[in-house]
């Protein structure tokens, strides 16, 4: 049985059909997309032309942050004090460099000290903004400048320029005062958030640096001024290629400050001081105006700006001198006889009569422990207690103002305030009261009699710093005002308050007089304990003044006060001011540790800042040209150092032409001590 083959035919419509279908489905989708993508090209073109114009011209033009100049600083003359230098530096951008390791290896050969800083140089490249030039060495010479530029086409990424950078050209002289700048930190960048606030992106600049202590830390933002900007084109790698001038905007300096300081007073103090530890403030009685405010030994803000070595810092920090420390008002020490004024004040306002008499016998009984005086005087009113400084006599009568009207007059006169005189982390140092001792020992809340004696002669928990000193000493020489001390003169040209436009004192003219006769007496009475080192030389022109020798450490019984050792001799200070019938200017010194009186140590040191002051007041030296008066003999005791107590070295004062900053030798030979100087 055979089978035939059998021939199908399709149907022909049916195959028409499915081709239709097919190309209206392809055609419709095609249609679909073109619409798509018609209304998407209308869409970029037509709608948000403009947006993406903007985003490409972002994309070909980049803003690059530009520093201000710092402004600057300036004393009351207008001699610069902190100002700028132009500075050769060498740059790297580590996105235009092909191996930042190879450059350095390269840069290396022509800088050879940036080899051992190579670590920090890649933790600041590798912190900064993309694109963005770090400071890899400033201050470079001619001679290292001229060597990169040489081979600037070796070193991809590498670029050197000059810019401006912080200059103190005075040195240690303002450092405490002024302060310094340096890099900006984390830390600092964590502070501004804290407060809620925004850091400026200028902050990010690896080679911008803000204030860090003193008046450049608390009026940095008016010193900061306002950045500017570069706007530079870029090709697809951000690399520049060309810079828009019209589109760039230049950076507003900071704002200049002027100080109430004067360069040749500030130069003067330090130079005195020499190799010793302590502090200088100069006060105008008047207006409240710092003439000086300066402490000793000091350093060089210069080492700071572009960062100090740690082996320097370390050395500077670990110093037993603490030439890091702001002495003036960071430092607080016992005032010693200094503080007997403020005493004698409290002692008037409590009704005590200024005639009355104590008779010194060097000692005086108290409970079952004998004070000394340091000398015998005898029989002592107020004022000869005040120009002998007995001690004696302040024993006796203490109890009659108690601890707690001491402490009142004393706040009157200046002691235990801070002052808002543009600088802060002032130390208030102490005045204690019978509500302190309560709080301080409650096992022992009692105060007694005997504690006052001391507080009585600045001894005790009596704290004071210089600048108050100095406020407390300005109020006694203006003798109606309760003079506020001023440091910043201006802003940008906007004038601060004057001090002198404060309240009266709350003291009767007639206590005050006394008090005053009485210091008029230790310096220019020939029995005064600074008699001998308070003679100004500069005609009629008088200095009334005020020892102290302040103990800084507690003495077992029979142990003897002097020592080699400098951290245990005592402190000695004085206070005075000039003329005694027109005051005009008040000075308070503190020797730390310096082992002698204040007569001896303090006064000699007093006397040369106090006659650069006079010197630069025209006022003052009209005077100078009248005849001296005839200078008085006779004996001359010298509170702390009764006998043969050179006074120090201390160079002559010239007529002040130009500030001056080198300091020759203050001391030499043995410092004679007296074991009985006051407590």
């Amino acid at each position: 049985m055979s089978s035939e083959p059998s021939i199908i035919f399709s149907d022909p419509n049916e195959r028409q059909g499915s081709f239709l279908r097919r190309t209206f489905v392809l055609g419709g989708l095609t249609t679909l997309g073109g619409l798509a993508l018609t209304g998407r090209l209308a869409q970029l073109q037509v709608f948000q032309a403009h947006e993406y114009s903007t985003l490409a011209s972002q994309n070909q033009f980049n803003f690059r942050l530009v520093p201000p100049p710092r402004g600057r600083v300036l004393d009351r003359n207008g001699v610069v004090i902190a100002g700028n230098r132009p500075s050769f530096r060498v740059l790297v951008v580590r996105d235009e460099t092909k191996d930042l390791d190879q450059t350095l290896d390269l840069l290396g050969r022509l800088l050879p000290d940036t080899l051992d800083r190579r670590r920090t140089i890649i933790r600041d490249v590798n912190a900064a903004p993309r694109f963005s030039p770090v400071p890899v060495k400033s201050d470079l010479t001619w001679e290292e400048f001229a060597r990169v530029n040489l081979y600037a086409n070796e070193l991809p990424g590498v670029m050197a320029d000059m810019n401006e950078a912080r200059f103190y050209p005075f040195g240690g002289a303002f450092a405490h005062v002024i302060g310094y700048v340096a890099k900006v930190s984390d830390r600092d960048i964590k502070a501004i958030r804290d407060k809620g606030e925004e850091p400026p992106q200028i902050l990010y600049n690896p080679g911008f640096r803000i204030g860090r202590q003193g008046l450049e830390k608390s009026l940095d933002k008016d010193l900061r001024g306002e950045a500017g900007g570069t706007r530079v084109e870029v090709d697809a790698r951000g690399r520049v290629v060309a810079e828009d001038i019209g589109g760039s905007r230049p950076a507003v300096p900071g704002k200049d400050v002027v100080l109430t300081l004067d360069a040749d007073v500030q130069n003067r103090a330090l130079e005195v001081f020499d190799d010793e530890s302590g502090s200088c403030v100069v006060m105008d009685v008047r207006n409240g105006d710092i003439l000086c405010m300066t402490s000793s030994p000091s350093f060089d803000p210069n080492l700071f700006v572009g960062g100090v070595p740690t082996s320097i810092y370390r050395a500077l920090a670990d110093y037993e001198r603490k030439p890091l420390l702001d002495k003036a008002i960071n430092g607080t020490f016992p005032p010693g006889s200094t503080f007997k004024p403020a005493t004698a004040l409290a002692l008037l306002a409590a009704g005590v009569n200024p005639a009355q008499r104590v008779v010194c016998t060097g000692s005086f009984r108290n409970g079952n422990r004998t004070q000394r005086c340091w000398g015998v005087h005898g029989s002592q009113d107020m004022h000869n207690a005040i120009k002998n400084s007995c001690d004696v006599y302040f024993y006796s009568m203490c109890n009659r103002a108690g601890v707690d009207g001491i402490r009142d007059a004393a706040l009157k006169l200046g002691f235990e305030h801070e002052f808002d005189i543009g600088v802060g982390n002032q130390r208030k140092g102490l005045l204690p009261s019978t509500a302190w001792k309560r709080r301080t020992f409650p096992r022992d809340p009692v105060w007694h009699p005997g504690e006052t004696t001391s507080v009585a002669i600045g001894q005790g928990a009596v704290l004071v710093n210089a600048l108050q000193l100095a406020v407390y000493t300005s109020r006694l020489a203006n003798g109606r005002k309760a003079i506020q001390p001023r440091l910043i003169k201006s802003v940008g040209g906007v004038e601060r308050p004057s001090g002198g436009d404060v309240p009266d004192l709350e003291f009767s003219r007639e206590h005050l007089e006394i008090v005053r006769q009485g210091m008029i007496a230790v310096a220019n009475d020939t029995s005064g304990t600074a008699y001998r080192q308070s003679q100004l030389g500069l005609g009629d022109i008088q200095m009334a003044g005020k020892t102290g020798t302040a103990q800084s450490r507690d003495y077992r019984p029979g142990q003897s006060r002097k020592s080699n050792v400098w951290a245990e001799k005592d402190h000695n200070l004085f206070i005075a001011f000039a003329p005694i019938d027109a005051p005009r200017y008040a000075v308070a010194v503190i020797i730390e540790h310096g082992g002698r009186g204040g007569g001896t140590a303090g006064a000699p040191r007093a006397r040369e800042v106090m006659r650069t002051a006079l010197l630069k007041d025209p006022e003052m030296r009209d005077r100078i040209t009248r005849p001296l008066p005839p200078e008085p003999t006779g004996p001359q005791i010298d509170e702390g150092d009764i006998g043969a107590a050179p006074e120090p070295d201390i160079p002559a004062t010239p007529e002040p032409q130009a500030p001056r900053a080198a300091a020759p030798s203050a001391t030499s030979g043995p410092r004679p001590y007296n074991p009985d100087a006051p407590q």
